[in-house]
């Protein structure tokens, strides 16, 4: 008669102790507001060289005086600066979502 090999179940590498702490939560990102306004002040200091209620920003005029020379955070801010801009009555956004326009308002705050 053989005799029945005994298996050990308990081979493996023990844990550490579970820790019934709370983990904090994440502390809020202050968000930095910088980038946004360097962009949208760029967006005005273009503005300001034709200040004609109607003037139209093209899209190559957005790469050659904006996105050219954007660094990553204010490339990140864009948009944002862009939707506050027409948020806040100063350009319209064409349909294709580059063109840019001075509105009234605009040419009166610049």
């Amino acid at each position: 008669m053989k005799t029945p090999i005994k298996k050990n179940y308990n081979n493996s590498v023990k844990s550490a102790p579970h820790n019934s702490k709370r983990k904090a939560p994440p502390k809020n990102k202050t968000v930095d507001v910088a980038p946004k306004n360097e962009v949208k002040e760029m967006f005005i200091n273009w503005f300001k060289k034709n200040n004609n209620v109607g003037q139209i920003m093209s899209k190559q005029d957005v790469v050659k005086n904006i996105l050219t020379k954007l660094d990553a955070k204010q490339n990140d801010a864009l948009e944002k600066a862009m939707n506050e801009l027409k948020r806040d009555g100063l350009i319209e956004v064409k349909e294709d979502g580059v063109t840019l326009v001075l509105t009234q308002k605009g040419s009166d705050s610049i």
